[in-house]
C-alpha cells in the first residue's frame, strides 16, 4: 500500500513485479495398475522405492507380474511409483476377542489377503487405569509389530479403542462393541507386591502347558539360575526362559511384568495353563486363558479376468479410475494386460486407459502380448489394435527376458517397467524432448529378448508404429524405435513421435497449473501483457535448455494473447485465448551418410 507522507524525507515502497512464474510439472511419474496378493485395494499409493513397495505390498510375488515390473522401474532408474492393487474376489482376514460371552472387539486385517492370516492379537489388562486394556500385534514369530496402551471401549474417551487403533495401525482396524474391556489373552496373575526371597521360590515347582507341550520344573534353583530374582521383571525373565525350554508350541511363550503383575502368554490361541505350588504362590494358577489370537479368513483373491476388472468404475473412482484424484501421474503401465488370458479384453481395457490419459495428460506404455512370439505373430496381432491407435501411447515389441529374483531362472516380462524407468531416467538427465530410445535408452538387468530381430525385420515394423527392442554387440539390449502408436507412415500424423507427444504434454499441464491466476483478473491489455510476460518466461527457459528447434527464441517458440486472440465478444464472455506455439525437437529416425569418390585433389 502506497506509504502516506507526513514528514521530509525518503519513502520506500515493495511493488510486486506481476510475474507468476510458472514451473515446469514432474514427466516421470510411473503409474502400475494390476494384481499383487496383498495391499490396499483400489488406493492409488506412491512409492519412492522398491522397499516401499515391500513394506505395503509384499515384495515379489510369482503370481503377480506388477510385483516384478515395479521391481524394474526402479531398477532402471524411476523415482516415483504409483501403484494401484486390483484382486478379484479378494477377502480380509478377520477374528473376535470377547469380553465374558459377548464380542468385545472385531479386528480386521488393514488389508485384504491370506497375509492377515499371519497376525496374532493380543490384549492384556496390566494397565495404570481402571477399566481400560492393551492391546499387542504380533507376527508368526511371536514378534511385537504393535502396542496399543489404555485404551477405553468407551466412545467418548480421547483413548477410545476405535480411535486410537484405526488411526494409528497400518495392520488392523477394529471395531468396538458393548463397554466391557476385553478378556485379557493368556495367564494374568495376582498383585506381587514384592518378590519372595530366594528361600521362598526354592523348592516351588511350576508346570506350564499348551496343548500336548508340558514341562515342569523347579521355579528358582540357585545353582542353575544363579542370583535370585529381586524384581517383578527379572522374574518374569526367569519364568520365560524355563517355559520355552518345553519346546513345541511353548517356544513362543512370552512373559512379561507390568506394574505389579505378571503375564505370560502364548504366541497362538491356544490355552496356556500354569500349575504347581510356585504359580499358585504367584497367583498364576488357576487363571489360564486363550493366548495370541489369531486371524482368518482372508483371501488374496485372484488378477483381473475380464476388461471391467480393470476399467472398474469412474462414479466410484475403482481400476483404472483410481488414478482420477491423483495429480502427479504422468506414464501408465498395465502389466497384467500382456497375458493371453486376457487377450479378448484388450481392446476394451485400453480404449479406456487412452482415455483417462487424454483426460489426465498422461502417455501410456503399451506392452506387446506374450503370444507375439515371432515376427509374424507381431504382424498379425497388429490389426487387433487398429481401434487404439493413439497418440497417447506407444507399442513395445518384443518381450524382455530378466532374471527371477525369486528362483535364480531367466523369465520373460512385459517390458513396461524397464522402459517406464529408462524414460524417468531421460528426462531426468536430458529433458522430455530427447527421444526415449537409441545407444543411451539401455535396458538395465536385461539378459535377452524373446523374439531377436535384425534390421529388415526392424524396417517391417518401425512404419507401422511398433517400437522394437534391440540387443546389439557390446551396447546390449536397447530401445530402437520412438514412435506412437498413431506413429505409422500411413497415418501421417502430427504426433508421430513419443518425445514431441510428451513434450506437448507437459508444456500443456504446465500452462495448465501455472495460469489459474488469471482467473477472474480484469480482462484487458494489462492482463494480456501479463500473461505474454509470465508464459513467454516459462518458454524461454525450456528453448534456454535446449526444448525446441531454432537458432533463436522468435524461431522456436511463439507467445501470443492480445485484441486479435481476444476480441470484445469473447471479453464479453469472460473469454481469454492464449496461442502458444513450438517448434519440437524430432528424433533423427534415420541417417543418411553419402560418400562421393573425388578424381584428383579435391
Amino acid at each position: 500500500m502506497p506509504a502516506t507522507p507526513t514528514y521530509p524525507g525518503i519513502y520506500l515502497e515493495e511493488i510486486p513485479s506481476g510475474v507468476s512464474a510458472i514451473a515446469a510439472v514432474t514427466t516421470s511419474v510411473a503409474a502400475f495398475v494390476g494384481y499383487t496378493p496383498r495391499g490396499p485395494l483400489e488406493t492409488p499409493v506412491t512409492l519412492t522405492s522398491f522397499a516401499d513397495f515391500e513394506r505395503t505390498f509384499g515384495g515379489l510375488s510369482p503370481s503377480s507380474v506388477l510385483s516384478y515390473t515395479v521391481q524394474h522401474f526402479f531398477a532402471s532408474g524411476g523415482a516415483v511409483a504409483i501403484v494401484v492393487r486390483l484382486a478379484t474376489g479378494s477377502a480380509a482376514a478377520t477374528g473376535k476377542i470377547s469380553a465374558g460371552r459377548s464380542t468385545a472387539l472385531t479386528v480386521t486385517a488393514r488389508d485384504p489377503g491370506s497375509w492377515g492370516g499371519t497376525l496374532r492379537v493380543a490384549t492384556d489388562n496390566n494397565t495404570q487405569v481402571e477399566g481400560t486394556f492393551n492391546l499387542s500385534v504380533f507376527d508368526l514369530a511371536g514378534t511385537v509389530s504393535e502396542s496399543y496402551h489404555n485404551l477405553s471401549m468407551a466412545p467418548g474417551d480421547p483413548r477410545f479403542v476405535e480411535q486410537i487403533v484405526n488411526s494409528a495401525s497400518t495392520l488392523i482396524s477394529v471395531q468396538a462393541a458393548g463397554s466391557n474391556p476385553p478378556d485379557p489373552s493368556g495367564t494374568v496373575s495376582n498383585p506381587i507386591p514384592a518378590v519372595p526371597a530366594p528361600a521362598g521360590l526354592r523348592n516351588k515347582t511350576v508346570t506350564a502347558a499348551i496343548g500336548p507341550h508340558k514341562t515342569t520344573f523347579p521355579l528358582y534353583d540357585p545353582q542353575a539360575d544363579g542370583a535370585a530374582p529381586a524384581t517383578p521383571g527379572q522374574l518374569a525373565m526367569l519364568l520365560e526362559a524355563k517355559i520355552r525350554r518345553g519346546g513345541g508350541a511353548l517356544g513362543g511363550v512370552r512373559v512379561s511384568a507390568v506394574g505389579a503383575r505378571l503375564h505370560a502368554r502364548g504366541a497362538t490361541d491356544d490355552v496356556l495353563s500354569l500349575t504347581g505350588d510356585g504359580a499358585t504362590d504367584l497367583g498364576l494358577a488357576g487363571t489360564a486363558s486363550p493366548g495370541a489370537r489369531p486371524l482368518a479368513g482372508g483371501a488374496d483373491g485372484s488378477r483381473p479376468a475380464a476388461a471391467a476388472d480393470i476399467i472398474g468404475s469412474a462414479d466410484d473412482k475403482t481400476g483404472l479410475y483410481s488414478l482420477l484424484d491423483v495429480m502427479d501421474v504422468n506414464l501408465l503401465c498395465l502389466p497384467d494386460l500382456a497375458d493371453p488370458a486376457l487377450a479378448g479384453a484388450r481392446v476394451a481395457v485400453l480404449s479406456a486407459a487412452d482415455q483417462l490419459c487424454r483426460d489426465k495428460r498422461m502417455f501410456l506404455i503399451v506392452d506387446s502380448p506374450a503370444e507375439w512370439q515371432s515376427l509374424p505373430q507381431a504382424r498379425a496381432g497388429l490389426a487387433e489394435l487398429d481401434p487404439v491407435r493413439s497418440d497417447h501411447s506407444a507399442l513395445y515389441f518384443p518381450q524382455v527376458r530378466l532374471t527371477d529374483p525369486l528362483s535364480g531362472l531367466p523369465r520373460s516380462f512385459p517390458p513396461c517397467g524397464v522402459i517406464a524407468g529408462m524414460m524417468a531416467a531421460t528426462d531426468g538427465s536430458r529433458g522430455v524432448w530427447k527421444a526415449p530410445a537409441g545407444t543411451s535408452a539401455a535396458l538395465t538387468g536385461v539378459l535377452g529378448l524373446t523374439v531377436p530381430l535384425t534390421d529388415p525385420e526392424n524396417g517391417l515394423l518401425n512404419p507401422l508404429g511398433v517400437n522394437c527392442l534391440r540387443s546389439f554387440p557390446i551396447i546390449g539390449p536397447v530401445v530402437w524405435g520412438a514412435r506412437t502408436l498413431q506413429g505409422a507412415d500411413a497415418l501421417a500424423s502430427d504426433w508421430k513421435y513419443i518425445a514431441v507427444r510428451r513434450t506437448a504434454l507437459m508444456i500443456e499441464e504446465s500452462l495448465y497449473r501455472g495460469t489459474k491466476w488469471v482467473l477472474f483478473e480484469p480482462n484487458d491489455e494489462r492482463l494480456w501483457g501479463q500473461i505474454r510476460l509470465n508464459v513467454g518466461a516459462f518458454m524461454q527457459s525450456l528453448f534456454r535448455q535446449g526444448a525446441f528447434q531454432g537458432s533463436s527464441a522468435r524461431n522456436a517458440y511463439l507467445v501470443k494473447c492480445d485484441g486479435t486472440t481476444t476480441t470484445q465478444d469473447d471479453i464479453n464472455k469472460g473469454i481469454v485465448n492464449i496461442i502458444v506455439g513450438f517448434a519440437p525437437l524430432k528424433p533423427a529416425e534415420f541417417v543418411f551418410i553419402k560418400i562421393q569418390q573425388t578424381a584428383g585433389q579435391a
